[in-house]
């Protein structure tokens, strides 16, 4: 029977002498910069200050020279994400393409599609979004329905993608559709495609959520045609390759650190106070703690990642364990500082309400708990 490997795994001196760096830029870029903003962080987008990130070399970090990138360790990169999302950065623009699209397209994408993309990618100037969930299809990728059909001038795509976050402001989607039906087969007939969002026959619908913010999108494709030049990898075979994206996108420090400035502010705001109480150190103790230990698990993820390892199982169980942390600090700060929080107050309580409304989606976005559960339980030879 398989079983976990967190194996512990210690900081070179090149990270941590980066993590010094990091935290100077962000004293003075993000100095003054609110705290409802902060709460945000990597859902915030702000397209100059990923530029920034991108001169500073902090995007494409581990990937090669010839592609703009800048051959530094995994760990690096870890630290790299962790001082931005304790801080509160706003990160949103690059990182999808950061986190996943770059390294999807290392993995599976043409010596020409490496070229052309992972550049602007690594300079902070050409954003992606992932074009995997459907109106029937969330968790379960294998019901996918939008249809693409090989023609003499290419791929026309027919069917809607949903949930697409940052699709409105992004240049280009990695988006998977049923390219075959495999009687038999549900993850087979699937192929990833590169698609520039300026295509004719696109519409995007921005969708708002509880707090009025518009990171979700609907994306429809009316006879799109995109390029085979465009196809990511094999005709038919995107499982294998959307299954090692979403171990990508579920093994970073922002499955447990995104509520983190809100602690921060919270910590802060007792300790003013003078007047913790017991029940107060307690339950804040009990938040380090579980923070404490999931970036133990976090780093020794980073680490497998370094090694050149698969850590798809052990980036589930990290996820899932982040997200019940992540959605249970909200309501704590509402319990401990004993009053209700309401959007445009400022400071704590507006990072709070912003929180309240937001929490729920931390168990939908990556793979819904349920999801998670059953590749942990499988991938333990539970089922």
């Amino acid at each position: 029977m398989q079983t976990f490997r967190f194996d512990p795994c210690d900081l070179p001196d090149s990270a941590l002498a980066l993590r010094d760096e990091i935290r100077a830029f962000l004293a003075t870029e993000l100095d003054g910069f609110p705290a409802r903003k902060r709460a945000e962080t990597w859902m915030g987008w702000d397209a100059e200050f990923s530029r920034k990130l991108g001169q500073k070399g902090w995007i494409g970090m581990t990937w090669p020279k010839q592609y703009g990138g800048h051959e530094r360790s995994a760990l690096d990169r870890y630290v790299m994400l962790e001082e931005m999302l304790s801080a509160g950065a706003p990160v949103a623009a690059h990182w999808i393409g950061d986190r996943q699209s770059g390294p999807l397209l290392l993995n599976y994408g043409t010596e020409e599609q490496r070229q052309k993309y992972l550049p602007k990618i690594a300079s902070g100037e050409s954003f992606f979004c992932i074009g995997m969930s459907e109106p029937d299809s969330g968790s379960d990728l294998a019901s996918v329905r939008t249809k693409a059909e090989l023609t003499d001038e290419g791929w026309r795509v027919n069917g809607t993608k949903l949930w697409t976050s940052g699709a409105h402001r992004a240049h280009v989607m990695i988006a998977l559709f049923r390219t075959a039906t495999e009687e038999g087969n549900r993850h087979g007939g699937l192929t990833q495609f590169l698609v520039d969002l300026d295509t004719p026959g696109i519409t995007i619908r921005p969708i708002k959520d509880l707090s009025g913010n518009a990171h979700f999108n609907e994306v429809i494709f009316e006879d799109v045609l995109v390029p085979d030049s465009q196809r990511v990898g094999e005709t038919h075979g995107a499982w294998k390759q959307v299954t090692a994206e979403l171990a990508y996108e579920r093994s970073g420090p922002e499955r447990y650190l995104s509520c983190y400035p809100l602690m921060a502010e919270l910590v802060q705001e007792l300790g003013d106070k003078g007047s913790a109480s017991e029940r107060d150190e307690i339950e804040i103790g009990r938040v380090v703690a579980e923070l404490s230990t999931l970036r133990q698990m976090s780093v020794s993820v980073a680490g497998m990642l370094e090694a050149g390892q698969n850590p798809a199982l052990e980036a589930s169980v990290v996820k899932d364990l982040g997200a019940v942390l992540e959605q249970r600090m909200p309501g704590l700060a509402t319990d401990l500082l004993e009053r209700p929080f309401h959007l445009g107050t400022g400071g704590l309580d507006e990072a709070a309400a912003y929180l309240v409304q937001n929490a729920p989606s931390f168990s939908l976005r990556g793979g819904t708990r349920e999801i998670l559960r059953g590749i942990i339980a499988r991938g333990l030879g539970l089922r």
